[in-house]
């Protein structure tokens, strides 16, 4: 199945915890920049993942370059903070400046950011739509380059993300008029437009593609476009088809073992063939398992890419490991501005 993105722009990554989600994101964006091109990784949920995925110093509210590639590419990193967020949207908008400051002195700040319903989810979108209109000249309008070539948004979970994208939604319905309004209805353009495509990383495991697969009908419902499935720590099978087949069945040839240790000098000991037939009998296990679930995701009509399992732990190194494998599927001509 084709994973030629057409017009799109905004990335944003989501997945369910643990399955990988940061570590998918930063190599998607090198992949990206690989075209070469200027690409934006940004978060928003505070927990530094890119500054410790890239072994930098911690992102702050200002777009930080965090890799440059040998073929020039270049990828910024943010670490969207929705104080910050909402004092420059207090700027850009109502023109507050130091009473935007005097806000935030007297707590008015704190308790828009952490208790307004859905007003933190929006500053948080409105900082990515801001970057993806931004053009080389500081404007968001004329005939200058856009600042950048591609973004890539390390998302919220599945499990809210839905909710995360339609918050401007919701918002433009009840701020009917005014500069929220209207830009609130600009995100949602932009998040449902063909410039946004939702890629969902997933691991072989049972709870982790449920989730997925309720996350993809969840935006579909709600509008929004879901790109690829990406199959995070893919293990290879270690024994043939037949073989796993016979060892789901227990039928492995206990002689044909021994003889096979013996010709390569292993002491055989009763023990050892039936250790060996139990993690046998284990792995081919796991392998149907991860066989019956990759046919689940396949049934929600995406593209699957996989990605596979990095043995020795996750890096910059092993990053860019993971974004030569991306790279077939996300590096294109960068959108015209």
């Amino acid at each position: 199945m084709t994973t030629d993105w057409g017009q799109a722009r905004l990335h944003v990554v989501t997945g369910k915890g643990g399955t990988g989600k940061t570590t998918v994101a930063s190599a998607m964006s090198l992949a990206l920049a690989s075209t070469p091109g200027r690409v934006l990784l940004t978060e928003v949920e505070g927990r530094q993942g890119i500054s410790q995925t890239f072994d930098v110093p911690p992102l702050g509210t200002d777009e930080t370059r965090v890799v440059r590639l040998p073929g020039g590419g270049e990828v910024d990193g943010l670490s969207v903070e929705p104080k910050a967020a909402l004092l420059e949207y207090l700027q850009l908008f109502y023109k507050l400046g130091r009473a935007g400051r005097l806000l935030e002195k007297f707590g008015a700040i704190d308790f828009a950011t952490t208790i307004a319903p859905g007003v933190r989810d929006v500053l948080l979108i409105g900082k990515v739509y801001e970057a993806n209109r931004r053009r080389r000249d500081g404007r968001h309008r004329g005939d200058a380059p856009l600042t950048y070539d591609a973004l890539v948004l390390d998302a919220p979970p599945t499990g809210r993300i839905g909710r995360f994208l339609s918050v401007n939604s919701e918002v433009a319905d009840l701020a009917r008029v005014g500069p929220i309004h209207s830009q609130a209805e600009s995100i949602t353009r932009l998040l449902q437009s063909e410039q946004t495509v939702v890629h969902l990383v997933t691991l072989l495991e049972e709870m982790p593609v449920q989730e997925t697969l309720e996350a993809v009908e969840e935006l579909r419902a709600k509008g929004f476009r879901p790109g690829s499935i990406i199959v995070n720590m893919v293990r290879r099978p270690l024994l043939e088809d037949a073989a796993i087949g016979q060892a789901l069945a227990g039928r492995l040839h206990k002689p044909s073992i021994r003889t096979q240790l013996t010709e390569a000098g292993v002491a055989v000991t009763p023990e050892l063939v039936d250790g060996l037939l139990a993690e046998a009998r284990d792995h081919a296990q796991r392998v149907d398992l991860e066989r019956e679930q990759r046919a689940l995701l396949e049934g929600a009509g995406l593209p699957i890419v996989e990605l596979p399992l990095l043995t020795d732990g996750v890096d910059s190194g092993s990053v860019r490991e993971l974004a030569d494998v991306l790279v077939p599927h996300f590096a294109h001509e960068q959108v015209p501005a």
